[in-house]
């Protein structure tokens, strides 16, 4: 089975930041479950160089277009490579393949009659690149989304696609898969949106304005406005119009925070539909990051996250840890430097990783550097062993986006009682008596076995950390599809180089 897995293309006007880290993540983290399941996978990702933002951006460093889409393109590169995102397909809609399949199905459209040119006069949000109705702004006449930024009364000709001849349809489709959009109260939202007669879109934008774009096939006066340009990488990047698409794109699913629901949830499935194209299967949306005390992450404030300064202080792991772990996707959830410290120590470090430590470096010292060899199993052994394989269980399943906090905070749930379990058996006092010292080897398999199956499954979240603890177990290589299998510890099988996988910072 096919697995297509996207995120939104972001734009380059700004560096990479905390919502782009987090929606990436996210799909390499579903992109990793549905290959330990053995599914085929395609992820992608990337930039957005489009639209008047970036021409804007460019301008303000006085650098070339080119140059600078160049520089921006692989600082998020790197930052996704930092971020340990195994993406397939790294979009650039300045490619030329894009942008020629882009006006293909501009030209299609329009040649249904769907698309028209008129002059229209009303108000714009230079940061959403979008015309607003006066029911998206504040009481105050502001853009919600950019509060800061003063929206401008524009009036200008431009080409215009009909929306209201598909919205029946695309409520249609949403009654009959309500899976469609996921979690339901985004589903709702969505309908909503759609609950009264939709005004045309403006898909266009006059050169006198922007030109940084996909110029329309119909009329060399014009670019392509932004978002349309943009939701189409999704077809591109699997080779739309070549037939080859349809299999992966039969498997589609759009990972998406909820500002952008409007375009991936209306605009693109009209789109689609005036392309006489199919549907993507899933949007799967996530709320937002929001500083601690719930307050919105402001430079001015300075509670604004930067990726490259958790890893530079933390590591990846701990990151992207923290957020899998204390994501919401129906509501937003606080993020500081701070609360990941205080994750990465409480919960990586004391509670995975102090018992990796102690057991691992017992084993090593008390069995000269080996797994010891289990004995009979007791009411405890099999009891924490149950525990674990139930935990992890969620692993070897299909997760999908909403489902990853619960299966984190499984994991911390078992490691709690793992650590109670190591408490309770004592094996340093097991091992002063060769009474007991069959029953200390017990002990000590039975933890480092689970620990294994932990570390396992946490390869999905946590690649790197979860693999040199393996590495460590000198555990074998994971069977795919993976479940959880006890047991595959070698006894007086040899231990690797012990390590501290997560030293404690202040």
């Amino acid at each position: 089975m096919k697995s297509y897995i996207t995120t939104p293309i972001y734009y380059v006007n700004g560096s990479p930041h905390i919502g782009h880290a987090f929606t990436s993540i996210m799909a390499d983290i579903l992109k990793r479950n549905r290959q330990a399941l053995g599914h085929e996978l395609m992820l992608s990702t990337g930039v957005d160089e489009h639209g008047q933002k970036n021409q804007e951006a460019a301008q303000d460093l006085g650098m070339p277009v080119g140059e600078f889409l160049d520089m921006r393109c692989k600082e998020f590169r790197d930052v996704f490579d930092q971020l340990d995102v195994t993406y397939d397909y790294f979009v650039r809609t300045s490619r030329e393949g894009h942008k020629q399949a882009v006006a293909g199905m501009e030209q299609s459209i329009f040649d249904k009659d769907l698309i028209v040119k008129k002059n229209y006069t009303g108000t714009y949000c230079k940061g959403c690149e979008e015309f607003k109705k006066e029911s998206d702004l504040t009481e105050e006449g502001q853009c919600p989304l950019h509060p800061t930024m003063k929206v401008e009364q524009t009036a200008e000709t431009n080409y215009f696609l009909k929306m209201e001849p598909f919205r029946e349809r695309l409520l249609k489709h949403i009654a009959d898969n309500p899976d469609f959009v996921q979690p339901e109260a985004f589903r709702n939202e969505l309908k909503q949106m759609l609950s009264e007669p939709l005004e045309d879109l403006c898909i266009s934008r006059p050169k006198t304005r922007v030109t940084l774009g996909v110029e329309l096939p119909f009329d060399t006066d014009f670019v392509t406005y932004v978002w349309f340009d943009a939701l189409a990488n999704y077809l591109t990047n699997i080779d739309w119009p070549d037939e080859s698409f349809a299999s992966w794109w039969a498997e589609c699913e759009h990972l998406i925070g909820k500002d952008i629901l409007k375009p991936h949830g209306v605009y693109w499935p009209i789109m689609l539909m005036a392309a006489d194209l199919p549907l993507p299967k899933k949007l799967s949306v996530h709320s937002h990051w929001v500083g601690a005390g719930g307050v919105k992450m402001s430079k001015s404030i300075g509670n604004v996250v930067d990726p490259g300064e958790v890893i530079e202080k933390l590591g990846v792991d701990a990151l992207r840890w923290y957020l899998a772990r204390h994501m919401r996707a129906d509501s937003d959830s606080q993020i500081s430097v701070e609360l990941i410290t205080q994750a990465y120590n409480s919960e990586l470090g004391n509670k995975i990783g102090n018992l990796l430590s102690r057991a691992a470096k017992f084993s090593n010292a008390r069995f000269d550097g080996t797994v010891p060899a289990p004995g009979p199993l007791s009411a405890g052994d099999e009891a924490i062993r149950k525990l674990v394989v139930e935990a992890t269980s969620g692993f070897g399943d299909w997760i999908n986006l909403a489902d990853i906090p619960a299966r984190m905070q499984a994991i911390i749930t078992v490691a709690d009682e793992m650590n109670n379990y190591f408490a309770e058996q004592a094996p340093w006092e097991l091992i002063k008596n060769e009474d007991t010292r069959e029953r200390c080897q017990t002990v000590i398999y039975v933890t480092l076995d689970c620990l294994r199956v932990v570390m396992e499954a946490l390869t999905q979240v946590i690649p790197g950390s979860a693999s040199r603890a393996l590495k460590m177990l000198n555990a074998p290589e994971t069977s795919t599809p993976w479940k959880p299998e006890l047991d595959r510890l070698q006894g007086d099988g040899t231990l690797g180089e012990i390590e501290t996988l997560f030293p404690r910072v202040q």
